[in-house]
């Protein structure tokens, strides 16, 4: 079978045995730095992506990703779901009142956000429906007081399902004896888990029992949406207020979570930066290997000039031995890299169950999320074997210019 002389030489003297170690043993090293540098970027890439999807997918599936709210009780908020609804960009609005407190229950305190939902319109807007492990928010109704918790809140009080709760509102009632905070006893309905840190500062209780918690008319203190695109809310809220009275106002999701968003993006920026260094440290390494190889097959070199064997010739043998370790090392890296990112997940949620450490408790979810996005691993390739490439060119100019006279002389 015909082979271009450049490549047959150049695939050639990548499988030949050295008489000088040392050479191979840089070339093993550029290819292992190839290798490890792929590997690493693609995991790490897709555990950034797994927090990334997580906080898009769980925590703004729960928390309103767009509201609109007024100063006074909005007793006819279905008008203006409905009117919100007719958006564009808008999938689903349901009413909401919050209240803040504490939960209260066998001696245990813990601090909590309750927000009164209609469980017909709440569906629409929130994943809470499809993340029920006991119970239903549907037994949300008026007057019967129950309320709808996060697994790990439930875990902390040492409660279950249909066991009563106490919640504590900060405002003070006068009474003969003093003054004292109004509490009102709840029976939980539902248990959720979301696996994310709502689970432990969320709840849910019916429109109208909020309503009558904090002595209002029944009502809504505003209408949270759901849209297309998250990342439009401050564009869709905005311009649903200005088409509404002037005792409206709008919040979305970038007043709450932005932070933490911009945190991971940032930081999914440097870890990305700092590991691509690794890549190009390998890269350098496959010019220092080169360079000792060219100086190694001098004679050779020297040999293929006399014989006839143009520079460019010469060039494209070297470039072929340096695009195969490169392509060796980025593909081996690209392979494992693909297996650790679809496993690091199990594997690293085993090593903390099994050694009891709590590695994530400082995290806004309770394991390490991974997604691997195969753009992702497509850049990082092409960038890799682009590097490689070039990191060729310099050694394979060098050995095109060596003089077949000079080369001989003092063989």
């Amino acid at each position: 079978m015909f082979k271009p002389i450049s490549l047959y030489i150049g695939l050639r003297y990548t499988r030949a045995r050295r008489s000088n170690h040392f050479i191979s043993f840089i070339a093993l090293v550029s290819m292992i730095g190839l290798t490890l540098g792929v590997a690493v970027l693609i995991t790490v890439l897709s555990v950034m992506n797994g927090f990334d999807r997580e906080l898009k997918n769980r925590v703004l599936g729960m928390v309103p990703q767009a509201t609109v709210s007024s100063t006074q009780i909005l007793t006819d908020w279905p008008e203006l779901a409905k009117k919100i609804e007719q958006h564009p960009h808008v999938t689903g609005a349901a009413p909401f009142t919050q209240l803040q407190g504490m939960l209260t229950a066998q001696g245990q305190v813990s601090g909590i956000m309750v927000t009164g939902i209609e469980p017909k319109y709440e569906k629409k807007v929130s994943i809470i429906q499809n993340h029920m492990v006991e119970g239903s928010i549907d037994s949300l109704k008026k007057g019967e007081f129950g309320i709808v918790l996060g697994k790990q809140l439930t875990d902390a009080l040492g409660l279950g399902l249909n066991d009563n709760v106490t919640l504590v509102l900060p405002e003070a009632t006068p009474s003969p004896a003093g003054v004292v905070p109004r509490f009102k006893r709840f029976k939980i309905v539902g248990i959720f888990s979301i696996g994310a840190e709502v689970d432990s500062m969320m709840g849910y209780i019916a429109l109208n029992d909020a309503s009558t918690l904090l002595r209002l008319p029944d009502g809504a203190q505003g209408v949270r949406m759901k849209l297309d695109d998250i990342f439009q809310a401050p564009i869709v809220s905005n311009e649903i207020v200005r088409e509404l009275p002037s005792n409206f106002y709008a919040s979305d999701w970038t007043f709450t979570h932005g932070n933490l968003f911009s945190a991971i993006q940032m930081e999914k920026a440097m870890v990305s930066l700092l590991l691509f260094l690794i890549v190009l440290v390998a890269a350098f390494n496959i010019v220092s290997s080169l360079v000792m190889v060219v100086t190694d097959k001098k004679a050779d070199i020297a040999i293929l000039r006399t014989l006839g064997a143009s520079p460019a010739t010469i060039t494209k043998i070297f470039m072929v031995q340096g695009t195969v370790i490169g392509v060796i090392g980025t593909v081996s890296g690209a392979i494992l890299g693909v297996i650790l990112a679809s496993s690091i997940s199990s594997a690293v949620g085993w090593i903390s169950s099994v050694f009891g450490l709590n590695l994530f408790d400082a995290y806004f979810i309770n394991y390490l999320p991974s997604y691997l996005r195969w753009q992702d691993v497509v850049v990082i390739v092409s960038l890799s074997l682009i590097l490689s490439f070039l990191a060729t060119i310099y050694p394979a100019l060098r050995a095109a210019k060596i003089q077949p006279a000079e080369a001989l002389r003092y063989e």
